[in-house]
């Protein structure tokens, strides 16, 4: 069966993650725009294997789905706080930070609410013609069977569909090895470090994305392998350790970054998420962006500074007495290679000191890969052929308004980071975002972007640095209205 509609949506959104959710909260009172999104999944999810107790989210709850751009709004973390009766416990809690767990359900608070978004629908094909989208969506059942499609038809298409979880290539296509290595390895020895306990072999090999729903299978294997940095690798080493300790289980930290560095939150730093810095960004020749870029990690890509103190007096802690760990923290380590012990079943990861040039070889019962995201070209959109830009790289490429076709109809959420910078996964920009968006939709600005919000110039200064940048520039006229 299918279900092919004719009415035309002003705005149809493929993605649900936080920037689409957000998108969906602010369209939502606008009586001019009508939208529609659309997600795979069953329901609102963020981030499901990152659910350690007692994590947090690392920007202030300000950077909720909609406050930045609408104060107002009733979808704002700090209305469902006040829903749930927890306003003043969060005030008493002084801390900028929401627990991860508590901003999930945030998110799915404000999902709940929302009669636009549509769950089980997998969009398969998006069409253009005579300036209208038709995208074919399959919708499925709980076990991810085809059971109809459906048609949706929209002027604007906005793609949500986040980033991929990326594996080094080391590690790649490593699975179906590791399966035949474990049976091998049934009948022969551990290979295991001294004093590590457990099944040699018995691990997975996983990204950081996967962690939650095979953390026990992690202990279980006796020795577990982080691969990689950032925050998810160091809250993961953080809520193993202690307990990988009492089990006897080793557990090593290898990166390739010269150390363990912080993320980088000072004012002046935080001013580079700015309309501003964007456009100096953009404004880069393609090869210095590139590498601007890859400089920047330590702006989002570091670990909290209370974290890194954190796992350092727990190391400590655990010492104490001169006890020696079974942990070992390795920087300057890049993954070459990788492969399966055909008689223990363990992983054999070769690594390079990158200042030193030379190698060593660790064994592993269990690989994480805390190897981050990136964005990609959704099949979907191969219909709509040249159309849609793409750089030379083959990746989308983006206008500082975030749309990559040339009528400024097809906007992105979070694929730009190659484009435009820190902001793209910066969840407190969101908001700006979506709502450069819906100006682009509406032709008015429904929410009032701030094009100025930093206290230094980024680039050459010149006499007209105060003005607002032209490609932004709207008409007076254009104010806030939900009418």
């Amino acid at each position: 069966m299918s279900a092919h509609s004719t009415h035309v949506h002003d705005l149809l959104g493929v993605g649900i993650g936080p920037f689409g959710l957000g998108l969906a909260a602010l369209s939502d009172p606008l009586n001019d725009v009508d939208a529609v999104f659309l997600d795979q999944r069953p329901e609102f999810h963020w981030h499901p294997g990152m659910m350690i107790e007692g994590s947090t989210i690392q920007v202030p709850f300000l950077a909720d789905l909609v406050t930045m751009a609408d104060p107002t709004s009733p979808y704002s973390f700090l209305n469902f706080l006040k829903e749930r009766r927890r306003l003043y416990p969060f005030y008493i809690r002084e801390s900028f930070y929401p627990l991860r767990a508590e901003f999930d359900e945030y998110c799915r608070w404000v999902a709940a609410q929302l009669d636009s978004l549509r769950w089980n629908r997998r969009v398969v094909s998006v069409t253009r013609e005579d300036g209208i989208f038709t995208a074919i969506a399959e919708v499925t059942d709980d076990s991810d069977a085809v059971v109809t499609t459906e048609t949706y038809r929209a002027r604007h298409l906005v793609l949500g569909v986040g980033t991929q979880p990326v594996l080094p290539p080391a590690l790649q296509g490593l699975e179906g090895e590791r399966a035949e290595g474990r049976a091998a390895g049934s009948t022969g020895g551990s290979g295991q470090p001294a004093g590590v306990s457990g099944a040699a072999g018995a691990g997975p090999l996983i990204h950081t994305a996967d962690y939650v729903d095979n953390r026990e299978a992690l202990l279980d294997s006796g020795a577990v392998t982080i691969v990689g940095s950032g925050q998810s690798a160091a809250e993961i080493y953080r809520d193993l350790i202690e307990d990988a300790e009492d089990r006897g289980v080793r557990v090593d930290w290898v990166t390739r970054s010269p150390r363990f560095f912080p993320m980088e939150y000072t004012k002046l730093t935080l001013e580079m998420t700015s309309p501003e810095y964007t456009d100096h960004f953009r404004a880069l020749p393609d090869e210095l962006r590139e590498h601007v870029g890859r400089e920047q990690r330590t702006l989002y890509k570091g670990i909290s500074g209370d974290l890194v103190d954190d796992i350092h007096d727990t190391l400590y802690r655990l010492s104490r007495g001169g006890r020696t760990l079974l942990t070992n923290l390795v920087s300057e380590a890049e993954l070459e290679t990788a492969e399966v012990d055909p008689i223990s079943g363990e992983y054999l990861l070769g690594f390079r000191n990158t200042a030193l040039n030379e190698t060593f070889t660790r064994r592993s019962g269990s690989v994480i890969a805390a190897t981050g995201y990136k964005s990609r070209v959704p099949d979907f959109l191969a219909p709509l052929g040249d159309e849609v830009r793409l750089d030379s790289r083959g990746r989308l490429d983006v206008s500082r308004h975030y749309s990559i076709n040339d009528e400024g109809t097809i906007h992105v959420l979070n694929g730009e980071e190659h484009t435009h910078g820190v902001t793209a996964p910066d969840l407190g920009f969101g908001p700006w975002r979506a709502s450069v968006v819906l100006a682009e939709v509406t032709g008015r600005e429904p929410y009032p972007l701030e094009h100025r919000i930093a206290f230094q110039t980024f680039g050459v200064p010149t006499d007209e640095s105060d003005a607002v940048p032209a490609a932004f520039a709207l008409d007076d006229s254009k104010e806030m209205s939900h009418a």
